[in-house]
């Protein structure tokens, strides 16, 4: 016989209301209760107890339920939205080596193609088909791909249930043979090394963790691949990658505030790791080379980096090449072989600059024509080049693709994102505003809006502020179906990103965790002091760590907001915290603190944690997106919080729970289907916000 999962009523017509099993748990001296902390499966990660997945069941069919009038709605965002996406499309194609690269998407297809032709002349090959690969899988998902140095071989991996645990395969590219190699439970690039004969990678742990580097010898079984690294740290992550020059192996091992650099010659991967320096906490770098010549980006002497050098002899003797300053956060740099480019940000916006070896006080910056954009190196898999790939998009610009001749200074624009719909950037306006929060910091704002919408009011107001991670005034084509109804879209570069530099990520973090949450209820708050709208007719959305600061600022100011949407929530802060057999515990407690060995800790993190402070107050409409697979935020965090909300709230405000039960952090995979999820968020919001404008 074989058992089946209780399943819920086909309409229901009320909410499901989750069991309360009291559960409590000390730290400190202090005791929390917890009365859904039945929601987390025992067996985790596999989810198979019954009443787990009827609860999870009973919530879909009541998202299902009242989001079923909302259908034509969804069908016409959706319309718009893929009306916007050039459906058969290709990227501009890239040289490596003796081939030219590119990717395809045909008409309808979820999914792209690889492609390859040889420079010098001859028939397009196609290397890898994603659209053969996800054939009959509700899921898929291309983790790395790499081709060999000789150009013969492929070797790529795939993630079919969105637990981000891929397995890669080989195949020999001529023939489309595919090797009997299969390397599971990868959550890394795939290296190769010694001669094209080898792979190295990093394989996850039972808690998902990549705490190696391994090699796999081509024709060999998987269970016989080498460890060529181990971190013992459980707080620590490995990678893999190639110097620019693909002379070494880097190996690079670190958490949030703190790396380690090991070398290895990429012709002998057994041969013993050499340590560029030694860890000191708080200490970040990362290392390329050129020569015998190591490039260093680190923090050690100033919180933006600075850009030093090294002997291979040496190499922890390091030499300042680039001081780091208030004024220029340094990011990023590439090494080629005539020239090295740094990336970087001033005053918030981005900056691209081209540099010499033998001239330090040659400096050539990349200009752009707007004010506010977003501008990176794309991709420059070459070491002798003359011509960069750059990317580059604006609130109003969507992504072009230049190539920017070193010699000339000169940009040449090789592809424009296509909205075969129609768009008109002429009718749009974008700005950059600066909110002052409660402590008198100067938060930027950056706004896109018709020309033509009229002052007061509908607004949607995006932030995430979290692990110094920006978010840019970059181009959204699915944005524009906000745009068209009315809407100002604004995006709170708050503090917890590094948006304004290094000090600003450090502002949102740890201690000054709140400082994050009190940004974003002071840029709404001056949004609506500028005219710009209104209090409820504001639609919030953030995801992750950007869900619980949707989880934040709707505890302490929910009036302000006509509308959430809160995508995969870190809400319960505090368990997570407090668990470290959790995957990525042990590596977050740098951002958000130990509440297992520090009280203090402990005690600022339950006063802000979503889950914990939910009140008996009235609450935003609110809709919840989760997913099953989902290492990253576990699918219970936003259960648990959905069924606290609906015991505590006191409105009568819609609350919805959706969880997908194949995918996992990033939600539905294949170009059109994410779509389908953004249409029913944007329909959500639309619905809610039709009453209040």
């Amino acid at each position: 016989m074989t058992e089946t999962t209780p399943q819920p009523a086909l309409t229901p017509t009320s909410p499901p209301v989750a069991p309360k099993i009291p559960s409590s748990m000390t730290h400190h001296g202090m005791t929390v209760h917890d009365n859904y902390a039945w929601l987390r499966d025992p067996g985790y990660p596999e989810v198979s107890d019954p009443t787990v997945l009827a609860h999870l069941a009973a919530e879909n069919a009541w998202f299902e339920a009242r989001m079923a009038p909302q259908q034509p709605l969804i069908d016409t965002l959706f319309a718009e939205m893929r009306g916007r996406i050039k459906e058969a499309d290709r990227s501009v194609p890239q040289k490596d080596g003796d081939w030219l690269y590119w990717i395809e998407f045909e008409e309808g297809a979820e999914y792209k193609k690889w492609w390859r032709r040889p420079v010098a002349g001859g028939p397009d090959a196609l290397i890898l088909d994603e659209v053969a690969l996800a054939q009959g899988k509700d899921f898929f998902r291309l983790g790395a791909l790499s081709v060999s140095n000789d150009g013969a071989l492929l070797a790529w991996s795939v993630d079919d249930d969105g637990s981000e645990r891929y397995t890669a395969r080989i195949k020999i590219i001529a023939t489309g043979e595919i090797l009997p190699d299969e390397i599971p439970e990868t959550l890394s690039g795939l290296v190769w090394v010694a001669g094209d004969k080898g792979l190295v990678y990093s394989r996850v742990n039972e808690n998902w963790r990549t705490d190696n580097a391994r090699l796999h010898w081509l024709g060999q079984p998987a269970t016989s691949d080498v460890e060529l690294f181990h971190e013992d740290d459980e707080g620590f992550r490995v990678s893999a990658g190639l110097s620019a020059n693909e002379e070494w192996l880097v190996i690079s091992s670190g958490d949030h505030e703190t790396g380690e650099t090991w070398l290895v010659p990429a012709h002998d991967p057994l041969a013993k790791p050499r340590c560029v320096k030694p860890r000191a906490a708080g200490i970040e770098y990362d290392v390329d080379l050129r020569g015998d010549m190591l490039f260093i980006r680190t923090n050690d002497t100033h919180e933006n980096f600075r850009l030093a050098t090294a002997t291979l002899a040496r190499p922890g003797e390091w030499s300042t090449l680039i001081e780091g300053t208030d004024d220029f956060y340094l990011t990023g740099f590439e090494l080629f072989r005539d020239f090295y480019v740094v990336e970087g940000r001033v005053r918030g916006l981005d900056r691209i600059e081209v540099r010499y070896y033998d001239d330090p006080s040659r400096i050539e910056p990349i200009t752009f024509p707007e004010a506010s954009y977003e501008a990176s190196l794309g991709d420059n898999t070459e070491w002798a080049v003359d011509t960069l790939r750059l990317s580059y998009e604006s609130m109003v610009s969507p992504a072009s693709v230049y190539d920017y001749n070193v010699a000339d200074r000169a940009l040449a624009l090789r592809k424009v994102q296509e909205i075969p719909s129609g768009y008109d950037a002429a009718l749009y306006t974008t700005e950059r505003l600066e909110m002052a929060a409660r402590d008198g910091t100067l938060v930027p704002v950056s706004v896109v809006a018709r020309k033509d919408r009229a002052p007061g009011g509908r607004l949607h107001l995006y932030g995430y502020g979290a692990y110094g991670i920006a978010i840019g005034p970059g181009f959204s084509s699915s944005r524009l179906s906000l745009l068209d109804r009315g809407f100002a879209y604004a995006i709170a570069h708050v503090r917890g990103g590094d948006d304004l530099g290094r000090a600003w990520y450090k502002a949102g973090k740890l201690e000054r965790r709140t400082n994050t949450f009190g940004d974003f209820v002071d840029v709404a708050k001056g949004l609506i002091g500028l005219g710009m709208t209104a209090p409820g007719l504001i639609s919030i959305s953030g995801g992750s760590a950007g869900g619980e600061l949707m989880g934040a600022v709707i505890n302490s100011d929910p009036a302000l907001f006509g509308a959430v949407v809160a995508q995969v929530p870190f809400v319960d802060v505090l368990n997570t915290m407090l668990d470290d057999s959790l995957p990525l515990t042990p590596g977050e407690w740098p951002e958000w603190g130990n509440p297992l060995e520090d009280k203090a800790a402990f005690e600022l993190i339950r006063s802000y944690s979503p889950y914990d402070q939910v009140a008996r107050q009235a609450y935003p409409p609110l809709m919840v997106a989760a997913g099953l697979n989902d290492p990253r935020v576990t699918y219970w965090e936003p259960a648990k919080w959905v069924a606290r909300l609906r015991e505590l709230k006191t409105d009568s405000n819609e609350l919805l729970l959706k969880t997908n039960m194949g995918a996992g952090h990033g939600g539905k995979s294949g170009r059109f289907e994410s779509l389908k999820e953004a249409a029913e968020e944007f329909a959500f919001i639309l619905w809610q916000l039709s009453a209040a404008d």
